[in-house]
């Protein structure tokens, strides 16, 4: 009897238990769930730039193919063009090739991409051709860690007469600049000195070809010096940076990338070698040393980079 009465006492204890969690243990849980998410979200962030970076180094491999691919199919690399205002150009309906071309290494090494319809366009004339090789937009030229492929639209009196055309962008920029690097520029007083691998004395695996390249993110999307040409362009900041200043991450700011190669990604940059090979550059590489990878024929032994 007396253990009967227990049970039905417990039993009625029980009954008269709220159902549900108290408002200290739903606190309780909501703290761990927080903890658990900021211990995760870190670590998906990793996950995934890891995987655009991955993406990043995929297009430079790409590239560095196509150079290889081209010097085979023209018996030299691909230039950096004429000038900034010289558009791609057209022979007999057909886009020139070698130092003939004067638009850049981006625009000449399209049909080793497999972007035979950005590298010659269907169109009524050759200034239909250009405009539409212009506009192309190239997935490949785009780190995935900065943007999407992206376009600029706008006017300029030295660029085709001044009429107003969309300008296919690029996230890449050939070495260098200085003159001394894998491109030459073109030109009817500057054709003769083409590059091909004998002229890198320096070994194909120690000069650098092409890296991604610092930009000010504010402005993108927007006219500004090195990012409005595009892709196509000649012998410009958009297509060429300078490897005798120190690489640098992109920024937020009101200048431009200063001819520095550089990217959105937090310690290092990708950059491929003229043999092919992708690394990731430092950005507090000995500047010394950066100086060297984009020289072809400086000389000096590079061991550690």
């Amino acid at each position: 009897m007396w253990s009967n009465q227990g049970q039905d006492r417990r039993r009625g204890a029980l009954r008269g238990r709220p159902a549900g969690l108290t408002l200290v243990e739903l606190l309780v849980v909501i703290a761990i769930v927080a903890i658990l998410i900021g211990l995760l979200l870190p670590a998906v962030q990793m996950a995934r730039e890891a995987m655009r970076s991955a993406a990043c180094s995929n297009n430079l491999r790409q590239i560095g193919l196509a150079f290889q691919a081209h010097n085979e199919a023209v018996r030299m690399y691909p230039t950096g063009g004429n000038e900034w205002w010289t558009p791609p150009n057209f022979v007999s309906g057909k886009p020139a090739t070698g130092l003939l071309q004067d638009a850049g290494w981006a625009y000449q090494i399209l049909p080793y991409l497999e972007e035979n319809s950005a590298w010659s366009p269907s169109g009524v004339d050759d200034r239909a051709r250009q405009t539409a090789a212009i506009a192309a937009l190239i997935r490949g030229y785009f780190c995935p860690t900065r943007r999407e492929p992206q376009a600029v639209t706008y006017t300029d009196i030295d660029y085709m007469g001044g009429v107003e055309l969309t300008h296919g962008l690029i996230d890449y920029a050939a070495s260098n600049f200085g003159g001394d690097g894998l491109m030459v520029q073109t030109g009817s007083d500057r054709k003769g000195a083409p590059r091909r691998p004998a002229e890198i004395t320096d070994g194909l695996s120690k000069t650098l070809a092409v890296g991604e390249k610092r930009l000010n993110l504010v402005e993108l999307g927007k006219w500004q010096p090195d990012d409005n040409e595009g892709y196509s362009a000649g012998w410009d900041e958009d297509t060429l940076r300078r490897t005798d200043l120190a690489p640098d991450r992109d920024y937020r700011g009101d200048s431009t990338g200063e001819e520095r190669f550089g990217s959105s990604h937090s310690q290092t940059f990708n950059a491929v070698f003229v043999d092919g090979s992708v690394r990731n550059l430092a950005y507090t590489i000995d500047p010394t040393v950066f100086m060297n990878l984009g020289n072809i024929r400086d000389g000096r032994t590079v061991t550690d980079f």
